[in-house]
């Protein structure tokens, strides 16, 4: 099954895919609620590179590293990976007035339900957007 999730982020088209894509940025925002957090993120952007994002409990009671390889880039426009369970995502970058509209769509895993997928994903969504739309233009 596959869930989308969408937001419309207030910044430069530009500002938006850095701020995407920049593990100093990803630590930033990547985390779907105020007790988690991401220490530490690698990317490597390109057709066959691998990203990885380590999300933890803030409390140090969980976590698990969140990564797989790209598929296919068109920059500012696309990015598209297979994560480590075999699962895909697109996701897609469009410029519509006076911000970006990012639609990211991926394949649901079988352990939660989709509802409680996409409030995850939605939420670090609306993180990111919050967090791109603070940075100084």
């Amino acid at each position: 099954m596959k869930v989308t999730v969408e937001t419309t982020v207030n910044a430069p088209l530009e500002m938006t895919w850095q701020a995407w894509n920049a593990p100093v940025h990803i630590t930033q925002w990547c985390a779907a609620s105020a007790d988690w957090h991401a220490p530490r993120a690698e990317n490597d952007l390109q057709i066959g590179g691998r990203f990885t994002t380590r999300m933890e409990a803030r409390d140090g009671s969980t976590g698990f590293d969140f990564g797989g390889v790209y598929t296919a880039l068109e920059e500012y426009s696309k990015i598209e990976y297979m994560m480590d369970d075999g699962r895909t995502v697109q996701i897609h970058f469009k410029a519509e007035g006076e911000g970006i509209h990012v639609v990211e769509t991926f394949d649901t895993e079988n352990e939660n339900s989709a509802e409680m997928q996409r409030a995850g994903w939605q939420s670090i969504l609306d993180h990111f957007k919050e967090y791109v739309e603070g940075l100084p233009k």
